[in-house]
């Protein structure tokens, strides 16, 4: 029945839509939207793709060889191509302004807008979750902190706008025939903020291309954007007390803020090429992040890489870190993890994983093993048989 269901799909219209693609912000996000596309021409049928802007064009992508993203109206709209979220009191209008009638197949890949599609009951609307719109819900308040409007006395016309965008968020949500979210939180998210369940498929990790039979170097290391959300000020008042070495690549809006507070030991390398990520990740001692994250990418390269994971134990790390304190029976330990968002346990931890020697528990390639469970190729396994789900369920629904 699944089979012959699933052939259907190479005789089917297929549309995939993404919120944006952004050179300044091209994450975890785009690289499952690429991968997806890569999917369907791959074992179906070249799928058209929508987004309410882009600036990527003049990136060599293979993705998106002879594909056009078609784009909203945003996109004309002044610095609509590289600030999008300017216009975020009425991006819910623009995605809902695609005209997607001809697919029978959507996809979306959702962390804020791009789920609010409007398709119709004869169309299988699948979404893929990266989180629920985090600005408008559990983030809120860090949202009005960072607004700049707020601080010039429009944070109450702000707050009546994310009170709206919530409202627009739950409702478009309900339109959804099915959900796929990248993590047990991003799940319980899903649950809490919208009342649906949804089906875990852990983001694809191209883990292939790390290396993990270097010697390793005695430094630790953190990648990441440099904002707020990702707490690197903890790791710099942690390391400013420890003295240990610390290299933080990537760039972003903290970087001369955080610079000015980090003592020599932390060294800033900003934007390094892929190259060079994976030769840092192959000889760091640890890699080490405080940040909550709906998963995390980078601490699964890491551990490809052969290196143990040092983290703040919250949110979508527990879908990939398995801590050596509180492994079960015939589990890999494959890093630590501390239970409280603060310097103090960050200090603790390291002092005592520098102590005891604790890198030497973890063995490279059993690491490097775990992290192939989060393959490219185990995604689109698992992502075609979710979708064989998704449309047995929609055609008994629809059976008339």
């Amino acid at each position: 029945m699944r089979k012959k269901i699933l052939m259907n799909i190479k005789e089917s219209n297929i549309g995939i839509i993404h919120d944006w693609f952004l050179k300044k912000s091209l994450g975890g996000s785009e690289k499952v939207t690429f991968l997806l596309i890569d999917f369907f021409k791959e074992k179906y049928s070249r799928p058209d793709i929508f987004s309410l802007t882009s600036n990527i064009e003049s990136l060599k992508n293979r993705s998106l060889d002879e594909i056009k993203i078609q784009t909203s109206f945003i996109q004309s709209l002044p610095f609509g191509k590289t600030n999008v979220q300017n216009y975020l009191p009425i991006l819910p209008y623009a995605i809902e302004q695609f005209d997607l009638r001809k697919y029978d197949l959507v996809i979306s890949s959702s962390h804020a807008l791009a789920k609010g599609v409007l398709t119709s009951p004869d169309q299988l609307h699948i979404s893929y979750v990266h989180t629920p719109m985090r600005y408008a819900w559990d983030q809120m308040q860090t949202y009005l902190t960072q607004s700049k409007l707020s601080k010039f006395g429009f944070e109450i016309p702000i707050r009546l706008m994310l009170y709206k965008l919530r409202q627009w968020d739950f409702f478009s949500s309900q339109r959804l025939d099915y959900i796929i979210a990248n993590s047990n939180f991003t799940a319980k998210r899903i649950k809490k903020y919208w009342g649906l369940e949804s089906e875990v498929i852990n983001p694809p990790v191209d883990v292939e291309r790390f290396k993990y039979k270097e010697a390793r170097d005695d430094f630790y290391l953190s990648v990441n954007r440099l904002v707020p959300n990702k707490r690197i000020d903890l790791l710099i008042k942690s390391f400013n007390q420890l003295n240990l070495p610390l290299l933080i690549i990537g760039d972003g809006p903290e970087r001369l803020k955080l610079e000015k507070i980090a003592k020599p030991n932390i060294s800033f390398l900003g934007k390094k090429s892929d190259f060079e990520v994976v030769n840092y990740m192959s000889r760091c001692k640890a890699f080490v992040y405080a940040g909550v994250e709906d998963f995390g990418i980078a601490p699964v390269e890491a551990m490809a890489s052969g290196s143990p994971i040092i983290a703040f134990g919250k949110g979508g790390i527990l879908d990939s870190v398995n801590c050596l304190s509180k492994s079960k029976p015939n589990q890999l330990s494959n890093g630590i993890l501390f239970r409280s968002q603060t310097a103090t346990d960050i200090i603790d931890t390291i002092g005592w994983f520098e102590d005891k020697k604790i890198w030497k528990k973890f063995d490279p390639q059993d690491l490097n093993n775990h992290a192939k469970n989060f393959s490219s190729k185990n995604f689109k396994t698992k992502f075609e048989i979710s979708m064989g789900k998704a449309l047995e369920k929609f055609e008994k629904k629809n059976k008339w």
